[in-house]
């Protein structure tokens, strides 16, 4: 498959971008596991960029490792975010993602993210301007619609191509439904299979598993699909679902003992990356992550949630493989 530019192998899997959770630090250890084939950053505030925000701007930084990568922007002012795409491209990612697809209540009411679907004129603006104005190629996160009367995307997606967009990522739900409710595949395969649609049409919403993965290939014919909240705690469903896809054989569940081993990898790489606070502040959602199939450990689990150095975040882990292996 070709993705702006890039050459991918056959079904290609993608790390959803994803606020406080795809920062440096997990990219690395999906990376890492193996089986990503294209990554993204979190997303960034075109305002924050701009007014030269600290965190919008540390964001900015990516590694070698982390290829191919896009970095996403998201704002619902044409000239903030036409500023902030020629920052981005100073980064120099493979690409350029404009997210118009956040549900959450402070960024849509404002009219970016997802808000901004109630307004389709205005991100077609946007999204060609940024296009026009940067030489890296540009991609759209979105979602079907508004709510259930206003599933639009397949007109959308249309008006999205023909103002120049490279690839187009839907998330099967309305912005009404925000995480809730199960993902409608129906729609994104129609977009996917809409003679008029050329560019990449990228699958996302409850792929939690292998075998769904390769049921949304299969069902819905989409050139790949992205993988989100699944990862957390899981970062090595990538490497089993390209295994699963290329050989049609699941590979066992880690043991708790390889669990252990990469939770601690990922502890001590968000400490180098953040220091030893920020490293722990981050870590605590992924910890509950990694250990919520292990029965009775609530205890442990609130441990690790409010010790406060890196000594202690390991010598817990220890303890938590010495007692249930």
């Amino acid at each position: 498959m070709n993705f702006c530019g890039i050459a991918l192998p056959d079904k290609p899997i993608f790390l959803a971008p994803m606020e406080d959770v795809t920062d440096s630090t997990f990219r690395y250890i999906c990376k890492s596991i193996g089986g990503v084939d294209v990554m993204f950053t979190e997303f960034i505030s075109s305002d924050g960029l701009i007014r030269n925000g600290k965190k919008s701007l540390n964001k900015l930084h990516i590694s070698d490792f982390e290829r191919p990568i896009g970095i996403q922007i998201y704002g619902h002012i044409p000239e903030s975010m036409v500023e902030a795409a020629l920052l981005v491209e100073s980064a120099e990612p493979e690409f350029i993602d404009i997210n118009f697809g956040c549900p959450v209540k402070k960024i849509a009411n404002r009219g970016a993210g997802s808000g901004i679907l109630r307004n389709v004129p205005l991100m077609l603006e946007i999204t060609k301007k940024v296009v026009e104005v940067v030489k890296l190629p540009v991609t759209v996160k979105t979602r079907l619609g508004w709510d259930e009367n206003n599933k639009n995307i397949e007109e959308i997606a249309e008006k999205l191509q023909d103002v120049g967009i490279s690839a187009l990522t839907i998330h099967g739900r309305t912005r009404a439904q925000m995480f809730t409710g199960k993902a409608d595949w129906t729609l994104i395969g129609k977009v996917k299979n809409n003679p008029r649609i050329k560019i990449p049409i990228i699958g996302n919403g409850d792929i939690d598993s292998p075998e769904k993965a390769k049921e949304m290939f299969d069902n819905y014919g989409v050139d790949a699909i992205m993988i989100g909240r699944a990862t957390i705690g899981k970062p090595w469903i990538f490497n089993h679902t390209r295994h699963y896809l290329n050989t049609g054989e699941l590979l066992p569940e880690p043991t708790l003992a390889q669990k252990i081993k990469i939770a601690k990898h990922h502890l001590n790489q968000s400490v180098i990356d953040k220091g030893e606070f920020g490293g722990i502040m981050t870590m605590r959602r992924h910890f509950v992550q990694y250990l919520k199939s292990l029965p009775h450990s609530k205890e442990m689990r609130l441990k690790l949630l409010t010790s406060k150095t890196l000594q202690e975040n390991i010598t817990i882990l220890d303890s938590i493989l010495e007692k249930y292996n």
